[in-house]
Order: C-alpha cells, then structure tokens, then sequence
C-alpha cells in the first residue's frame, strides 16, 4: 500500500486505512509505540493487561482526590 504524508496543522501524519486499523484492533484510544529501525518507522499499538489498566486508573483517581482521601482518613 502505498500513502504520502499529509499536512495536520504544523505537522505531518500518514492516514491509515479502516481495514488495517480493524485487523490490529486500534483506535483513537489505542496508545501506540513508534520506533525506528534507522531505515523504517515502526509503529505498533501498546497493549496493557487488565491489571495494569485498573492499577494505573486507581492511581489517577488517588492523585486527583489526594486531598479528600487524606481528610477521610483522619
């Protein structure tokens, strides 16, 4: 397949096509990885395990109520 750089705002993007973004299960949510080989951009979506989603929402959730958890403990 073969794409061309796109112009978004200041930047540049590549428009990836519905079928290849369906086949690797990513979305706008997806968090992706970008790398390079020197020659190539890598790019693959990173996946976390169920655990570590719920561990980091619980942290989120800690450091925005910090205040309010520390006077519920008192």
């Amino acid at each position: 397949m073969k794409r061309r750089l796109s112009s978004i705002g200041n930047s540049q993007g590549i428009i990836i096509a519905k079928p290849i973004l369906e086949l690797l299960k990513i979305d706008e949510d997806t968090d992706l990885d970008i790398t390079t080989d020197g020659e190539a951009l890598i790019i693959r979506p990173i996946r976390t395990s169920h655990a570590e989603r719920v561990k980091d929402a619980a942290e989120q959730i800690a450091a925005r109520h910090r205040d309010a958890f520390e006077k519920l403990a008192k």
